[in-house]
């Protein structure tokens, strides 16, 4: 299966709280600015239907299964049925006893763990939000996309998908485009490359 990792961000990178936490664990004042239109929204759920598999870090499994796992079947939402039919793989040392259906927790070695989802028949395993998660993986060469839905505001403080300090990656643009309301959906596939810098 392919890696990939779907992330929104700020114009300014920050990915913290693009939606209100439904588990209430954080104070966040600018949670919510991530604005879906209805472009955008077609995109993410054509991204869920090619998932056969989702890796998920724990913050993120949390929030996600406060709310995608506790609503009921709306019967027309690719993401509620994808989280709900294909397999959930959690990275955590601490939640151990998952209560969402069909959630595998990865505790020990996770290097290994994802080299095997990787290796297994299937089109995607993928990786929502997950920033530390997301961080990991691309120092270890583990991703091989990167979709990102950048929205046209600035949030000027939070957490950001890529720290101040890390690893250097060269990328290829797959795809690009914007939507009318000013989210632009770019893709990048991973190279193995570092970029090239002036000398």
């Amino acid at each position: 299966m392919k890696l990939t990792t779907t992330a929104q961000v700020s114009v300014d990178g920050v990915m913290q709280g693009p939606g209100p936490d439904p588990t209430k664990t954080e104070v966040f004042d600018r949670a919510g600015w991530a604005r879906f239109d209805d472009e955008a929204s077609t995109a993410m759920d054509q991204i869920y239907e090619r998932a056969d598999a989702f890796l998920f870090g724990r913050r993120t499994y949390e929030s996600f299964a406060a709310s995608w796992g506790s609503w009921d079947d709306p019967g027309d939402s690719p993401i509620w049925t994808a989280l709900h039919t294909k397999p959930k793989y959690l990275a955590s040392k601490t939640l151990t006893d998952p209560q969402w259906a069909d959630t595998t927790v990865l505790s020990g070695d996770l290097t290994p763990a994802v080299a095997e989802l990787r290796a297994g028949q299937g089109r995607e395993l993928q990786v929502h939000g997950s920033g530390a998660l997301f961080r990991w993986l691309l120092a270890n060469d583990l991703v091989d996309e990167i979709n990102l839905f950048v929205f046209p505001v600035i949030v000027g403080l939070g957490t950001r998908l890529f720290a101040d300090a890390g690893p250097d990656a060269a990328l290829d643009l797959v795809d690009s485009r914007s939507t009318p309301t000013g989210i632009t959906i770019q893709v990048y596939r991973t190279t193995g490359r570092r970029p090239d810098y002036a000398s």
